[in-house]
């Protein structure tokens, strides 16, 4: 039996860009984004890590109207999309239009300094039902000759700002996660490339 394909957060590209994010982080805020993981593991070791870890991590590219490259297991829970409709996502559709300046000038200002912490805003997942975060951090990410390519953002501390939409599940309904089996609080149906 021929091996089966990686699922897209474990491509050779998602891999590479986990990686970007994770060294990015260190060197923006000269810490680890994942406490209690050891330096210099593998990169497919730290993809999958990155992709499975609590904390919510989404990068996008460097063009005039970014698009998402990178969303974790918890931002596509959060945003309530598949890694093949968050990833190629422009950015600004993370957020409702009456944020999406507010959120341009956080980010270009993140831009101009490489790194911010402690941003508080507002968001909307895929059924238009939002949220507030709080505590993100930002920061840029560089490609292999250390230029700036996009940046990265990663916070655990937000809040629902409404109940759920009618004929939206409950939050706590259990759902089929996108690594497999089912755990509370899951609103996706299982990810799909």
């Amino acid at each position: 039996m021929p091996p089966s394909e990686p699922p897209p957060w474990l491509s050779e590209t998602a891999i590479a860009t986990a990686g970007r994010l994770l060294a990015g982080h260190r060197l923006a805020f000269e810490r680890p984004l994942m406490a209690g993981v050891p330096w210099g593991r593998s990169p497919l070791q730290a993809a999958q890590e990155l992709f499975v870890a609590a904390t919510v991590v989404l990068a996008h590219d460097g063009s005039a109207d970014p698009r998402l490259i990178y969303a974790n297991r918890a931002a596509l829970l959060l945003w309530r999309r598949p890694w093949s409709a968050m990833v190629g996502l422009p950015s600004r559709l993370t957020a409702e239009p009456a944020e999406r300046q507010s959120r341009a000038l956080v980010l270009e200002l993140a831009r101009q300094q490489r790194a911010l912490s402690g941003y508080a805003g507002t968001r909307v997942d895929s059924g238009g039902r939002r949220f507030r975060l709080e505590n993100a951090r930002l920061w840029t990410l560089r490609d292999d000759s250390g230029q700036p390519c996009g940046q990265a953002a990663a916070f655990a501390s937000w809040w629902w700002l409404e109940p759920p939409h009618s004929g939206s599940p409950h939050p706590l309904a259990k759902r089929p996660n996108p690594v497999g089996g089912t755990e509370p609080g899951a609103s996706v149906p299982p990810l799909q490339a």
